[in-house]
């Protein structure tokens, strides 16, 4: 596969002094420090990220001690009973490797301060070998109940010493990168060096894989950022030795080797990284094996295997896929860290194979299953996400496991990385949101300022301002809903008869032209005070599912551009889950500036089902109002539904007469 000299994903970019090497990515990705938003909609939540939720993480990291298990471990004793979980440091890492990137866009020096502080503790903590383990470390002899006793042993079951590994090499590189310091970066390496003396096939070395898989996508960093050959071996030996260990089990996709795996199983978590990470050491190695795999396997999630929300993980048990076309909506899990996950995944697809719909796979991720996990202040956040409730739900301020909360507060302030990618002489805008960029096209500099009000309304403006005239090639993405596709393959589709368009202008002039892999190409001498005006038919949508998802038979959900709705309680004086809809609904969208912090609100006539004093089934006549998914539980308990009953086989009559 071709070598670029390249930015490496969102967390490899512009870092110091330091010397890169090759991205092996085809397609290089614009760095979120490139990338200022502007607009309302993600500017509101990358404000709540740096203002409340990393703040708020900070502050849990150091109230559920979290910190002094690092200072217990620096003074080891056998008197100290080791609770919590056996990863709880990378609860730390994280929130260290959000506020990192929150820097590079917003500096703080007291909060770079309060992080340096954290990371003296930290080091103090880690071993002279670079072992870096509080859950052992603090009580050798009486470790934590998951972690063995002695290193490594239980690394396959529950120790995550691995996993400890990856999230903290990952929280120190995007500490580097924002600092220049390498306080963080050193521990990282000490520990990374550590496992590689120990952990390989050749003598003296213990054979073992992560029990839960990270550690191969921050590997490949770490190689990126060092330059060091043995870091990107131990994250290939990481994979190559997945099915050949002791364990062998779907839950942790060791049920067979990698390269022989065509369907995502077990814990989706887990399942998302490792597929990340065999993207990341196919684009490093040239390994078309493992591109060959990860596309077999994606293709199975996005026809038989994803929620319409983006989500993945059907099942509570194993936290895990179901079989293929097992949606449930009530018990769904659908994890919030598992929505992460997959939107790394698709990045790095979208960067091995350039084709628009990873981004719709993406898109559709961020909008609807990623954001529904933090609330719109920031200061609260789900772990699982349903497609539907009866009132059981609500979101939390911490959980006892964080890693949800703790893996929003890394993301998304990285987001704006997410917008722009650079192949030669193409420019992919693949993201809609307001901002100003700065990128490089065969070596000299453009600006990109984008306006909209995506995802409210289709129109987008984008100026573009070369350096001087250069010819290069503006490629557009076109979603897949307005080619009326609502996901690659066929586990969707659209139920009503619309057929939305789009337009593309330049400089006010009508531009034609095929899409290639869903890109709108536009190859000219761009010059400045160019202006590419991009305009989507954008208007509600019935999507039904496929026949063999059994939970939604006989039942519609609306969509209007990327943003999936649904019903809740607050804004319905009836049960949500009563409502039964007109086989040809017409909506009406209404702007809602204050409510929610500003969403455009879909309202349908539709009628409920309910039983009367004899017994009877009766109907009433209601105007249901739908809400954007993703701002569901911001108002107290309550009902709430994505797939709505439009088949009489599928409705639930509430067993209380509606008034």
């Amino acid at each position: 596969m071709k070598k670029i000299t390249a930015l490496f994903l969102m967390g490899i970019c512009s870092l110091g002094n330091a010397q890169i090497k090759n991205g092996g990515y085809p397609i290089t990705p614009v760095p979120f420090t490139s990338v200022k938003v502007t607009d309302h909609f993600w500017g509101q939540r990358l404000k709540a990220s740096r203002e409340v939720t990393i703040p708020l993480a900070f502050g849990k990291c150091e109230e559920t001690g979290r910190y002094e298990n690092f200072v217990k471990a620096a003074n080891p004793s056998p008197v100290y009973k080791v609770e919590g979980f056996s990863f709880d440091d990378t609860d730390v890492y994280k929130t260290i490797e959000g506020a990192s990137y929150s820097m590079q866009t917003y500096p703080d020096k007291k909060l770079a301060e309060y992080i340096d502080s954290v990371i003296t503790i930290m080091a103090a903590a880690q071993e002279p070998d670079g072992y870096l383990y509080t859950a052992r470390t603090m009580n050798p002899q009486r470790p934590h109940e998951w972690a063995g006793s002695k290193r490594w042993e239980k690394e396959e079951e529950l120790s995550h010493e691995f996993y400890n590994l990856g999230h903290m090499i990952e929280g120190a590189i995007a500490h580097y990168q924002a600092t220049g310091k390498r306080n963080f970066l050193d521990i990282a390496v000490k520990y990374a060096d550590c496992v590689e003396r120990e952990i390989g096939d050749k003598p003296g070395k213990q054979v073992f894989v992560p029990g839960h898989q990270i550690a191969e996508m921050a590997l490949s960093k770490l190689y990126l950022v060092t330059g060091e050959q043995k870091y990107l071996d131990l994250a290939r030996f990481f994979l190559d030795k997945r099915g050949y260990t002791e364990r062998k089990d779907i839950y942790s996709q060791a049920h067979k080797p990698v390269l022989e795996q065509d369907e995502a199983v077990g814990h989706a978590v887990r399942a998302a990284y490792m597929y990340s990470g065999m993207a990341d050491v196919a684009a490093l190695t040239g390994d078309t094996g493992y591109i060959h795999a990860i596309d077999a396997i994606w293709n199975n999630v996005a026809t038989k295997k994803l929620y319409i929300t983006g989500g993945i993980g059907a099942t509570n048990q194993g936290e895990a896929f179901g079989k293929n076309y097992e949606l449930p909506n009530r018990s769904a899990y659908c994890e919030t860290c598992a929505a992460i996950g997959n939107v790394y995944w698709n990045y790095r697809l979208f960067l091995l194979h350039g084709e628009s719909k990873y981004y719709d796979v993406l898109e559709r991720t961020l909008y609807n299953g990623l954001i529904s996990g933090v609330s719109l202040d920031g200061g609260g956040f789900f772990y699982p996400n349903p497609l539907e409730s009866a009132g059981q739900h609500q979101r939390q301020p911490w959980f006892g496991c964080a890693c949800c909360p703790s893996n929003v507060c890394r993301f998304i302030p990285s987001l704006p990385g997410y917008v722009y990618a650079v192949k030669e002489k193409d420019v992919y805008v693949n993201l809609y949101m307001g901002n100003t960029s700065g990128l490089e096209v065969e070596g000299k500099k453009v600006t990109l300022a984008q306006s909209t009000e995506y995802p409210w309304n289709g129109d987008i403006k984008i100026e573009v301002t070369p350096q001087s005239k250069q010819q290069f090639t503006m490629k557009v993405r076109i979603p897949g809903w307005v080619q009326n596709e609502v996901a690659p393959g066929n586990l969707y589709t659209y139920s009503d008869s619309k057929q939305p368009g789009y337009t593309v202008k330049v400089n006010g002039l009508p531009v034609d032209g095929p899409l290639d892999k869903g890109y709108f190409a536009i190859s000219r001498q761009w010059k400045k005070g160019d202006v590419i005006e991009v305009h989507f038919d954008m208007e509600p949508r019935t999507v039904k599912a496929h026949p063999d998802v059994i939970a939604d038979n006989g039942r519609i959900a609306v969509e209007r551009g990327p943003v999936v709705y649904c019903a809740e309680w607050p804004d319905n004086d009836f049960s949500v889950l009563s409502v039964f809809m007109n086989r040809k609904p017409a909506f009406a969208v209404e702007g809602k500036p204050d409510l929610l912090y500003g969403i455009h609100q879909i309202t349908t006539a539709a009628q409920t089902l309910s039983y009367d004093e004899k017994g009877r089934l009766q109907t009433k006549d209601v105007t249901l109002s739908l809400i954007p998914y993703y701002a569901w539980a911001h108002r107290g308990k309550g009902e709430m539904s994505v797939w709505l009953p439009q088949d009489v086989n599928a409705a639930h009559p509430s067993v209380t007469p509606e008034k």
